[in-house]
């Protein structure tokens, strides 16, 4: 699936400039506030730049590898999380509803039947993908409709009036998958990846780098992206690339999460570079290997608050200082307007 995404447009860079430096303040003092409102007009191409709609989808997706022992946790665990969501009493719900965020639930691969009344998004590819230890985890088939379905659903967010949306993820075993994307598509020590997940110990940390240590040497594949990501990824991992995909070509903001949601945004700006000008990447994962993937993709994150646990939630709690941005842009005085004397160095 191809996706025609134009850098943003650098047209009104100067004048975004001018508005931000003779805001009633010395230059650059409201920091990364300045960056992102600078980027937000940019991608929006205007001077008066909105947020409008706010949404995080979350895509749940269950995954082979789990069985062979990679997660301290049973599988079972991701519908469960999921009923959780549907219930509104997750750690996403709680900071959605707190800052004004839609919350929407999608089942990319859950090994399970979820009842018709929870309104869960039926997008599931399979109940959940193949062991990657001596398989593929998905066919070319199901990676094209994972990414396509991921595009499908940010073209209705956009239709309803989104133009800024983040994403998250549940699935146990997922944080095997991004470990392995980073290493084979960032080039980067396998061991450096691979983190605590779900909460392993030194023993269990040591047990899962062997086993996907073992997944990565039987891989005979080629090293293209596609097929690296369609070999170890996870359904709910292919379609939010789909998704970042497409929101980048429709020119929304996109919000990066964490860990998982990164290996996503990674293996997507393989496949397309441009998406990652419609990026603004929001908290820095404690799980290891994040680091390694926001210096890949020479990123900064806005908050750094020692979270680990996916959902979407950095994404979230992020969105206010989002807000804080466009805000200030809007609203705050100018020297002129406030008849406060400008430096003259300005």
């Amino acid at each position: 699936m191809n996706f025609e995404i134009e850098s943003p447009k650098k047209e009104l860079i100067e004048q975004l400039q001018h508005k931000i430096d003779f805001k009633t303040k010395p230059i650059g003092s409201l920091g990364m506030l300045e960056q992102l409102a600078l980027k937000i007009g940019c991608i929006q191409n205007t001077l008066s730049p909105e947020l409008k709609k706010p949404v995080i989808m979350v895509f749940a997706g269950d995954h082979g590898i789990a069985l062979n022992g990679v997660s301290p946790y049973p599988q079972e665990v991701t519908w469960q999380m999921v009923a959780n969501f549907m219930a509104g009493g997750a750690a996403i719900n709680v900071f959605g509803r707190q800052n004004g965020i839609d919350i929407k639930i999608v089942d990319a691969g859950v090994n399970y039947d979820f009842n018709k009344d929870w309104n869960v998004i039926d997008a599931k590819i399979a109940y959940g993908t193949k062991s990657y230890l001596n398989d593929a985890a998905m066919t070319a088939d199901q990676f094209a409709a994972a990414l396509k379905k991921g595009a499908e659903l940010v073209e209705e967010a956009h239709a309803d009036g989104t133009n800024i949306i983040g994403f998250g993820e549940m699935g146990i075993a997922n944080t095997s998958s991004a470990a392995v994307l980073l290493h084979l598509l960032a080039k980067i020590d396998l061991k450096e990846c691979v983190g605590r997940g779900t909460g392993w110990d030194d023993e269990g940390l040591k047990r899962k780098y062997e086993i996907l240590k073992t997944a990565v040497d039987n891989y005979k594949g080629d090293l293209s992206a596609e097929n690296i990501f369609a070999h170890f990824g996870g359904f709910e991992i292919v379609m939010i690339a789909g998704a970042m995909l497409k929101a980048a070509e429709l020119k929304m903001i996109v919000m990066v999460d964490g860990f998982i949601i990164t290996s996503a945004l990674l293996a997507a700006s393989k496949m397309n570079p441009n998406v990652l000008d419609y990026c603004i990447f929001t908290h820095k994962s404690n799980e290891n290997g994040h680091n390694h993937m926001l210096e890949h993709l020479k990123a900064n994150a806005i908050l750094d608050l020692g979270m680990r646990l996916g959902e979407g939630t950095g994404a979230a709690v992020a969105y206010p200082i989002i807000e804080s941005a466009v805000n200030f842009l809007n609203q705050m005085a100018s020297f002129e307007d406030a008849g406060v004397s400008n430096s003259d160095k300005i």
